[in-house]
């Protein structure tokens, strides 16, 4: 199948016992064993539930992978991920990096003795000069989050395979629709499915693709033991929002596209990060490992005093943290994503004071542009 109709018929979408075409919540923590040996594959929701299977089953058909995992956010999948490191042991993370996991790593991780080196993730050549004896993970995020920094997957993944090092990768700004990182080599593949996969700025989900058993079994346990499953009404909703992910990416991909091209001919604008531009640095390796520029783009304003008087003008996209909805939404991530960061860190990073992200929704896009130049004058 290719990817729009696997978003519809790649995994369980009928009930089995009742033919029903929405797979129903099963709402409850335990399931009766007519067996007390043996059990029908569910018995407790913590480890399993035919709500939540349906959506495993649907990140495992879109990623192209073996196996798929649910949990109850993005950065639960993330720490997941993370919390396969131990004592002693090294990862390398592109520097341009979502601010929860900078945190998880700088705070949490730093106390269990795992140390790590951030690089340049667009230069190849740092991810292979940050290698220790020690390295056990390189961490990638392409488009990389909110500087929209690229990532060359292939060679990353060749240069990890060649020193026997894993690979993770958060796919969420790009979608299975646009981006398949396993196709390049990536081992894990990590979702906010919070964002474009659900799309309606009314859940917390994260999920987890990979091809490798073994991998799989430690991230289930993982799961089951940190007590990060999804919830049943949460998968539910997911599975609506799911299917029509195909016709609001398409929506929201031609608005970015046609939003960076009026913002880097504007006045007022000092930069615009968008890797369909052909002005991005990255932008040939973004197109050869993707299908769209995404629906996630950031800009600088020209001067600091004008933040809040763009954000107060601005009418149709809500301000707020987070992505990925129907509807359009600014964020401002010097307080937002990743204020959680130090200071001289974000500016270090380039997430300054005058810097803006914005994820385009599915309005149309001529009034979008409207508001957005009349939030500029």
């Amino acid at each position: 199948m290719n990817i729009n109709t696997k978003l519809l018929h790649g995994y369980s979408v009928i009930d089995k016992e009742t033919g029903s075409a929405s797979i129903p919540k099963y709402q409850t923590s335990t399931f009766h064993q007519d067996d007390v040996f043996h059990h029908t594959g569910y018995n407790y929701t913590r480890f399993g539930n035919p709500t939540i299977t349906a959506v495993e089953e649907c990140i495992a058909s879109l990623e192209n992978a073996k196996f798929g995992l649910a949990f109850s956010s993005g950065m639960a999948a993330i720490n997941s991920v993370l919390f396969m490191l131990s004592q002693g042991d090294h990862l390398i993370l592109g520097k341009n990096i979502y601010g929860g996991t900078y945190q998880i790593v700088t705070e949490f991780l730093t106390r269990f003795g795992v140390k790590h080196t951030f690089v340049d993730e667009s230069d190849v050549s740092a991810w292979e000069n940050a290698i220790q004896p020690n390295t056990k993970l390189f961490y990638l995020e392409t488009p990389s989050n909110p500087l929209l920094t690229i990532t060359d997957l292939k060679s990353v993944c060749h240069l990890a395979k060649k020193h026997q090092i894993l690979t993770a990768c958060d796919n969420t700004f790009m979608t299975p629709i646009h981006q398949q990182p396993l196709d390049f080599g990536v081992d894990i593949v990590i979702h906010s499915a919070t964002k474009f996969i659900n799309g309606h700025s009314d859940i917390l989900a994260g999920l987890i693709a990979t091809n490798d058993e073994k991998l799989y079994s430690t991230l289930k346990k993982h799961q089951k033991a940190l007590g990060s499953i999804l919830s049943v009404e949460d998968a539910w909703l997911l599975l609506r929002g799911v299917k029509t992910m195909g016709l609001r990416m398409k929506q929201s991909v031609k608005n970015a596209a046609k939003i960076a091209d009026f913002l880097s001919n504007h006045d007022e604008i000092k930069s615009v990060y968008y890797p369909g531009l052909a002005t991005h640095p990255q932008s040939d390796i973004h197109q050869s490992q993707t299908q769209s520029g995404g629906a996630v783009l950031s800009f600088e304003l020209s001067c600091e005093d004008k933040v809040a008087d763009f954000f107060n003008k601005c009418q149709i996209p809500i301000v707020a943290v987070s992505l990925g909805g129907v509807e359009s939404i600014l964020s401002y991530p010097w307080t937002m994503s990743h204020a959680c960061m130090p200071e001289e860190e974000r500016i270090k990073m380039g997430v300054t004071s005058t810097l803006i992200r914005l994820s385009c929704g599915i309005e149309d896009c001529d009034d979008l542009i409207n508001d957005l130049e009349n939030a500029l004058k």
